[in-house]
């Protein structure tokens, strides 16, 4: 397994629609591998193959996924950790239900928040790491977890969702924060297609 660059705004893979995986293959599985490691290694809780410069609709959360659920409970103290992976591929959300709003943040957008409304519950259709098909519900932060992760693979991040001036003024933080040797390396080597 490797950890891979994190791509960060404004880099133009990030608003990119992430196309379909054709074929679950070692590729994809060693794909799988690396982003999981990468997140971990982030302190993320969830990332999407834009964000590591492929632009396939695959993602990974360290979350759990238990009998058809993903829905916190007291005893997920280990969020974010090795303890939980959920891997997906070609994910769709084909049910939606209530609202809620989540203060967010994002690896590709360092060192900032923002408050979204996102479906409180969402039922996920997708692939496993073996191109069997499933589907499962997420509830609560997972569910925004998810709908977080698929707008990456539809060239949506939280820049997207700021304000002209928002967005303005990130830039200028980030350009400074790079200057002075924070943040990931704004220029990573090219995307794979």
């Amino acid at each position: 397994m490797a950890i891979l660059p994190i791509y960060e705004v404004p880099h133009p893979i990030l608003k990119q629609v992430a196309k379909p995986v054709v074929s679950v293959d070692d590729r994809v599985r060693r794909l799988l591998d690396d982003m999981a490691e990468t997140m971990y290694a982030a302190n993320g809780v969830g990332l999407a193959a834009p964000q590591v410069g492929a632009s396939e609709r695959i993602l990974v959360a360290a979350v759990p996924l238990r009998g058809g659920w993903s829905e916190e409970t007291e005893e997920d103290e280990e969020v974010g950790t090795k303890a939980f992976l959920t891997e997906v591929i070609n994910p769709e959300i084909i049910e939606r239900e209530g609202t809620l709003l989540y203060d967010e943040g994002c690896l590709s957008v360092p060192e900032f928040s923002l408050e979204v409304e996102r479906s409180e519950r969402i039922v996920i259709r997708a692939l496993d790491r073996h191109g069997d098909p499933f589907e499962f519900q997420a509830r609560g932060f997972y569910a925004v977890v998810f709908q977080h992760e698929i707008d990456h693979l539809d060239g949506v991040t939280l820049y997207d969702r700021m304000s002209a001036l928002k967005r303005a003024l990130y830039l200028k933080k980030l350009k400074k924060m790079r200057k002075n040797g924070a943040g990931s390396n704004p220029n990573p080597p090219e995307p794979t297609p």
